[in-house]
Order: structure tokens, then C-alpha cells, then sequence
């Protein structure tokens, strides 16, 4: 099993405009970082160089042109690209955007083979890296298409963890996206990721209803109980800890969600309003479900406050936390599982 401080962690630099050189840069002033592990930025070390400056940032970058030339204890920075070109905080610009994808389709490549260990992604425009070479939403549905498994939204702080039915799709179209086979498999992967990626042997999972009151006995929509009930019933008979559909207008005022290992909303804006109100600028976004690690932090580009110095790394340095984490709990989980029972 590798050990934590060898374990090499990859970084999408993200919309060179916004905060994600800031945070991902500020996140590794501190050296202690690199005891826990060794960054690799998918980048360049000139343009990186040049924007540390703005806002004073002390690290020392070690630029390489291969990933066999990584240096443990310095923070590496592939060179993606070696051409330069306009940046200028705060603006919506496609060619800033062509080189974010640049970066995280490189990165992504090399976790797919083995060459980092997890993956940190800083955040994209998703209106500006669209192109014929990228048309996807974002970077979860780009990682569900190269790498193996089921990608799931898991929006995660400490114990709090919540994850989606549905994500980045409009509101009108979420009930005709509820279907069992959906529904079950979101269920299997929350559970089997706070099995394998949590150390949680018998999770206990909350799933929220679609509608006002988890529709009232069918008074207000049946989705609830023509639906969401009849999965979670069968599969709770079958041993899986599930519960619900809960109404999600008091679940988290409440404080109901501390009962619970996970939490499953039906959709995007249902559960990530009460995980941000709750996380405090502290929560992580994990694609659970996959065959490789990805993290990253819970906002977006901040154009507003890009290059100013003032934004918040607290979220990134804990998807690098997070990121470690989980690979540190996949090896204990893998040998547990190769190890055989013991005979009387």
C-alpha cells in the first residue's frame, strides 16, 4: 500500500480568471501539505509564475515536462501547454476557457492511467469550455465517460453528506427522470462508497421526496409514492439501510440529517442550498461512484473577487484532504477484501 506522503496528487488548474490558481496555490504555502502529499498542477509553470504575483503568493514551483521528472516535496507543475496568452481577471473568456479543458483533460488521462492517484479539479466556466472537442456539462459527466463505474454528485463536509438523484438538469424535467432503475442504482453507489471510500460498514441513508410534504399520501404529485417509496421499500427488505422519501422542507432544520450517514436528494438545488447554508465554505464535492478519485471545492470561478487576494482556499485544501482520504480507505478496503476468513 503507498503511503499517504507519497501519494500524488493531480491538479486541473481550472478558468485561469477566476480564484483557482489563488486557491490552489495558497492551499500549498503551507509545507506541511507537502508531508501529506506530492502535487502535480496540469498547467504551466510561466503562467502560474506570472500569476502568483498578483496576489503574493510564497510558493516555489518546479516545473517538469514529463511526470516521470516529479519531484517528492516540491510543488510540480506539468507543462500542458508552452505558449502564452491574454488573462485578465473576472472575464468570461473562451480561450481561457480551451486551456482549462486542456488541463483537466490532461489530468484526467493521467489518473485513467495510474500516473497520479487522485485527482483535485479547480473550478471551469461551464458556458466557456464548450467546444467540438468538449460538449458536456461539466467535469463529472466528462469523468463518467472515461473512467468505469456510475458517476454520483456527493457533496461532502465531515459527516455531512449529501448526494443527488439528479443533478445538472432543469427543474421541470426531474420527475420524469425519477425511475426505479435510476433510483436504485444512486442508492447502490451511496452505499457502496460509504462502504469502500468512508470505513462505514452498515450505512444508514436518508432519500428525500420530490415534492412539498414527499407529496402528501399523493395529494400533491405521486412520484413520492408511486416511485421513490416502492424502491426504498424493496430494497431496505433486501438489507440495505434506506429510508425515506422524507420531506425536505425540514429534514435539515431539524437537524434530522445527523441521524443519517448520507443523505439523498432528488435534485441539484434541494440538497446543495441546506449542505452550502450548513458547510460553512468548508464542504468538498466528491464523484463517488468511479473507478478513480475526483474532488473538488464547492464554488465556482468567483470572477467577482479574482485576483484580489481574498479568496477562501478552505474548500480546496480540504478536497486535497478529502482526496487522500478516500484513496487512503479504498487500499485499507481492497486488502480487507483480499484477505480470506479465517477457518474454525
Amino acid at each position: 500500500m503507498k503511503k499517504a506522503e507519497n501519494i500524488i496528487v493531480g491538479i486541473s488548474i481550472g478558468d485561469l480568471n477566476g480564484i483557482g490558481s489563488e486557491v490552489v496555490l495558497k492551499t500549498f504555502e503551507d509545507s506541511r501539505m507537502l508531508e501529506l502529499c506530492t502535487p502535480v498542477i496540469f498547467a504551466n509553470v510561466k503562467t502560474l509564475s506570472f500569476l502568483k504575483k498578483s496576489f503574493e503568493s510564497t510558493t516555489v514551483l518546479h516545473g517538469i515536462d514529463r511526470l516521470d521528472q516529479i519531484v517528492t516535496g516540491k510543488i510540480n507543475v506539468l507543462n500542458v501547454w508552452r505558449e502564452g496568452f491574454t488573462l485578465e481577471y473576472g472575464v468570461n473568456d473562451p480561450i481561457v476557457g480551451s486551456y482549462a479543458i486542456k488541463s483537466f483533460v490532461a489530468a484526467t488521462k493521467a489518473l485513467k492511467e495510474g500516473l497520479i492517484d487522485v485527482l483535485v479539479t479547480a473550478p471551469i466556466n461551464k458556458y466557456n469550455v464548450q467546444s467540438d472537442e468538449f460538449k458536456f456539462p461539466g467535469h463529472t459527466d466528462y469523468l463518467n465517460q472515461e473512467l468505469e463505474g456510475n458517476a454520483l454528485m456527493l457533496m461532502v463536509q465531515d459527516n455531512l453528506r449529501v448526494g443527488l438523484l439528479t443533478d445538472h438538469i432543469p427543474v421541470n424535467e426531474v420527475a420524469s427522470h425519477l425511475t426505479e432503475a435510476l433510483i436504485r442504482q444512486k442508492i447502490e453507489t451511496v452505499k457502496q462508497t460509504l462502504i469502500q471510500d468512508f470505513s462505514i460498514n452498515k450505512p444508514k441513508i436518508a432519500v428525500l421526496g420530490l415534492n412539498p410534504h414527499a407529496g402528501d399520501g399523493g395529494v400533491i404529485g405521486k412520484e413520492d409514492e408511486e416511485i421513490l417509496k416502492p424502491v426504498i421499500k424493496k430494497m431496505f427488505e433486501k438489507g440495505t439501510l434506506v429510508f425515506g422519501p422524507y420531506p425536505a422542507d425540514g429534514f435539515f432544520g431539524s437537524s434530522q440529517y445527523e441521524k443519517f450517514d448520507a443523505v439523498i436528494a432528488s435534485y441539484h438545488d434541494q440538497g446543495l442550498i441546506p449542505f452550502k447554508t450548513l458547510s460553512f465554505g468548508n464542504g468538498v464535492n466528491y464523484t463517488a461512484g468511479l473507478s478513480k478519485i475526483r474532488t473538488s471545492p464547492d464554488h465556482g470561478t468567483a470572477y467577482d473577487i479574482a485576483g484580489k487576494g481574498i479568496a477562501d482556499f478552505n474548500s480546496f485544501k480540504e478536497a486535497v484532504y478529502l482526496a487522500i482520504d478516500i484513496y487512503n480507505s479504498r487500499n485499507e478496503f481492497a486488502e480487507i477484501s483480499k484477505m480470506p476468513l479465517k477457518s474454525k
